[in-house]
C-alpha cells in the first residue's frame, strides 16, 4: 500500500532580482482511498483526501467548503438520491476532528479553510445492478456515483483512487488506467471519469482477446457455467462488427464487467468500459446465449452512440438534477436497432430470423395502447419520471424509446437506403455525427441538427416525418418503408375472433393494469381487484388467461371481485382481441431492384 504524507502549504519567495520565474502554489489534489474490511457488514469505506485546496475552493473567503454526493448516474435516468446509502461522515485537519453539517439531501459542509484535509464515510451498498453498488463476503462490485463525493470546483481535477481489497480477493478489474507497477492504484483525468469507470473486485474469471486491434478484458463475477473461449471468439466478433458502423474506434482498451446472478438487469454504458448485469443461465443453451450477445453488442455500441455521438444535453453533466434531453429515442432506441443489426451483420442471426424479431419488435409497439398517446421525444423528455417508474396505467399512457427509437431506427434505414438506391444507410448518419459533432465541434447535437444530419445523407426532406411520427403519435405506414426491399407486412390476426378482456394479472387472478377503452375497463375492473368468483362459482385453478380461451366474443360473465377489503359482482362482456401479430415476407411480384436491395439491408452476399 502507498502511504501518504499531508505536507504544510509551501512558503514561496520570489526575489526582486528574479527576472522571468513566476512562483506557483502546489496544484489541489484528490485522492480517494477505497476499502472494505467486513463486506458481509454491505459497508464501503471512503477516504477522501483534499491536498491544496485552500485556493481553488475559496474557502478562505467563505470559511467552509462543500462536499457533494451525485443523485443520479449517467445513463439511467431516474434521480436515485445515493446520499441515502452514506453514513459516519467525518474530517479531519491536521489530525484533529473538523467540524461539519448536512445541509441538503446530498451536501454536507465542512467549515474549514485549511488546504489539506481528509474526509472519511460508510457507504451501505446492497443492490446488485448496472446502476448502484453491491458489496457482501463474494465480491463487491461500485459504481461511481453512488460512492465518491466531490467538490464543483475540484470535478476538473486529475485524481486517484487507491483500492484497498478485502483478504483474499485477489483482482481489481475496471476501465481506469493502472498507475504504473501499483495494481491497486489508479488514475482517471477527473471526477467524470471516475464515475464512468465503474469497478469489480474480487475473484473474478478473467479472460482477453483483441478487437480493431485493442485489447479487450472481459471479468466475469459471480457463479456460472461458461467457455472462456467461445466467448472470447464471439464477443471479438461483435465488437469488431460493431465497429465497421462508424469505423474507427475511439479508445486505447476495454473492458466488460459482467455480474452473473440469478436473475439480471440489463447494462450500463461507459466511455471505455461496461457493466453486464445477466442471469447465470445466459449461456446455457443458444437463444439465451444469443439474448447475452444481444445485450454485448448493445452496450459496445454505446461506445459511439451516446458515449460520443450524443445529444447536447448528456454531457457535460449536472449530477445534482435531472439532465433533459427529447433524443433518448436515438441515443437508446437506435443502439437497440443496431444491437440486432449488428448481430444480423456479424452472423449470429439469419436474415429469416431477423424479419421475425423485426415483425415482432413492430407488433409489441403497436399492441401498446400508449403508442397513440405519448410521442418518442416526449417519452424520452419524461423518462425521469415515468420509464422508470411505471405504474398500473402505463400501458396506456407511455411508450418505451428503446422499443419504439428502435423501429423507427430500422425505419430510418430504409428511407436512406431506398432513397439512395442503396448507397447510403443509417451508418452514414451515425459517421456524420461521430465527425462533425464529436471530433471536429467536440460536443453533442441538438434536435435540429440531428434532423439535418438525417437529411443530409438520405437526400430528402424529413419535416413531415419527423413531426408525425417523432413529436407526434401518428402510426407509420410499415409496409410504405418496406416496399423498396420487395417485403410486406400483414397482420396475421385480421381475421381472428380471439376472446378479450384486457385485464392483466399476476398470480393468475390479481389484477395488475386495465388496457385503455378494453371490456375490463368498461365494466368497471380495477387494477388491484382480486376475482373470487365467476358466474357464483368459485373460480378455476388454472387462471383468468385460461379461463378466458373458452370463452367467446360477446359471453358475458358476472366476475365477483375483492376491492380494498370489500366483495363487489359486476357483469363483463368479453371483447375482440384488438392485438396484432405482424408477419414480414417477400411479395410474388418483387423486381430486381428490390431483391438487390433487399440483399444490401439485411447483408447477403
Amino acid at each position: 500500500m502507498t502511504k501518504f504524507r499531508f505536507f504544510k502549504p509551501l512558503l514561496l519567495f520570489c526575489s526582486v532580482f528574479t527576472i522571468a520565474i513566476s512562483c506557483q502554489a502546489v496544484p489541489p489534489s484528490v485522492v480517494y482511498v477505497l476499502s472494505m474490511p467486513h463486506p458481509q457488514t454491505h459497508y464501503f469505506e471512503v477516504e477522501m483526501r483534499l491536498n491544496n485546496i485552500a485556493a481553488a475552493t475559496d474557502s478562505p473567503k467563505n470559511g467552509y467548503i462543500d462536499l457533494k454526493m451525485p443523485v443520479w448516474t449517467p445513463g439511467s435516468y431516474l434521480i436515485r438520491e445515493y446520499a441515502k446509502n452514506v453514513e459516519g461522515f467525518q474530517v479531519f485537519g491536521d489530525g484533529k476532528a473538523v467540524k461539519s453539517e448536512k445541509i441538503r439531501k446530498n451536501t454536507w459542509r465542512i467549515f474549514s479553510a485549511d488546504d489539506h484535509l481528509v474526509v472519511r464515510y460508510r457507504v451501505y451498498a446492497y443492490e446488485l445492478s448496472v446502476r448502484t453498488s453491491f458489496l457482501d463476503d463474494a465480491q463487491g462490485y461500485l459504481n461511481g456515483a453512488s460512492i465518491f463525493l466531490f467538490h464543483d470546483a475540484l470535478k476538473s481535477l486529475p485524481l486517484r483512487l487507491i483500492v484497498q481489497p478485502y483478504a483474499n480477493w485477489t483482482q481489481i478489474s475496471t476501465g481506469l488506467k493502472r498507475v504504473a507497477d501499483s495494481p491497486a492504484i489508479f488514475e482517471a483525468p477527473n471526477y467524470d471519469a471516475l464515475v464512468d469507470s465503474p469497478v469489480s473486485i474480487g475473484t473474478q474469471q478473467v479472460f482477453s482477446f483483441t478487437a480493431s486491434g485493442i485489447p479487450h478484458t472481459v471479468a466475469m463475477s459471480g457463479e456460472a457455467q461458461f467457455d472462456p473461449a467461445k466467448l472470447a471468439t464471439d464477443m471479438q466478433k461483435v465488437c469488431e462488427t460493431a465497429a465497421t458502423v462508424v469505423g474507427e474506434q475511439p479508445c486505447t482498451d476495454y473492458t466488460f464487467l459482467v455480474l452473473n446472478a440469478q436473475q439480471g438487469s440489463g447494462g450500463l454504458e461507459h466511455s471505455n468500459s461496461t457493466t453486464l448485469h445477466v442471469s447465470r443461465n445466459s449461456y446455457a443453451n443458444e437463444g439465451s446465449y444469443r439474448g447475452f450477445l444481444s445485450l454485448v453488442a448493445h452496450e459496445y455500441f454505446h461506445l459511439w452512440n451516446i458515449k460520443r455521438i450524443r445529444p447536447m444535453a448528456l454531457g457535460p453533466f449536472d449530477y445534482e438534477n435531472e439532465n433533459y434531453t427529447r433524443l433518448l429515442w436515438v441515443a437508446e432506441g437506435f443502439t437497440s436497432f443496431y444491437q440486432e443489426y449488428i448481430l444480423l451483420k456479424a452472423g449470429f442471426r439469419t436474415a429469416d430470423v431477423y424479419l421475425e424479431m423485426l415483425a415482432n419488435q413492430i407488433s409489441g409497439v403497436e399492441n401498446k395502447p400508449g403508442n397513440r398517446v405519448q410521442s418518442v421525444a416526449e417519452a424520452s423528455w419524461d423518462a425521469w419520471i415515468k420509464y422508470y417508474r411505471p405504474n398500473e396505467n402505463s400501458i396506456n399512457s407511455t411508450v418505451s424509446y428503446y422499443d419504439k427509437g428502435a423501429v423507427i431506427g430500422g425505419v430510418m434505414n430504409l428511407i436512406i437506403l431506398a432513397n439512395t438506391k442503396g448507397q447510403r444507410s443509417l451508418d452514414d448518419v451515425m459517421r456524420l455525427l461521430y465527425n462533425e459533432y464529436y471530433k471536429k465541434q467536440k460536443r453533442g447535437f441538438s434536435d435540429e441538427e440531428f434532423q439535418k444530419a438525417c437529411e443530409q445523407v438520405a437526400g430528402l426532406p424529413l419535416t413531415d416525418f419527423f413531426q408525425k411520427h417523432i413529436y407526434g403519435t401518428e402510426p407509420l405506414d410499415y409496409n410504405r418503408y418496406l416496399h423498396p426491399v420487395g417485403l410486406a407486412m400483414t397482420d396475421q390476426n385480421a381475421n381472428n375472433n380471439t376472446p378479450f378482456l384486457g385485464a392483466n394479472t399476476s398470480n393468475r387472478w390479481l389484477l395488475t393494469s386495465i388496457v385503455r377503452d378494453s371490456p375490463a375497463a368498461l365494466a368497471g375492473l380495477n387494477a388491484g381487484d382480486e376475482i373470487v368468483q365467476i358466474d357464483g362459482q368459485t373460480r378455476p385453478l388454472t387462471g383468468l388467461d385460461d379461463w378466458l380461451l373458452g370463452k367467446k366474443v360477446n359471453d358475458v360473465s358476472m366476475l365477483t371481485i375483492k376491492r380494498d377489503g370489500l366483495t363487489k359482482t359486476m357483469a363483463v362482456t368479453v371483447g375482440r382481441s384488438p392485438f396484432v401479430r405482424f408477419k414480414i415476407a417477400k411479395t410474388n411480384s418483387a423486381s430486381v431492384a428490390q431483391e438487390d436491395l433487399y440483399k444490401k439491408w439485411l447483408f447477403i452476399k
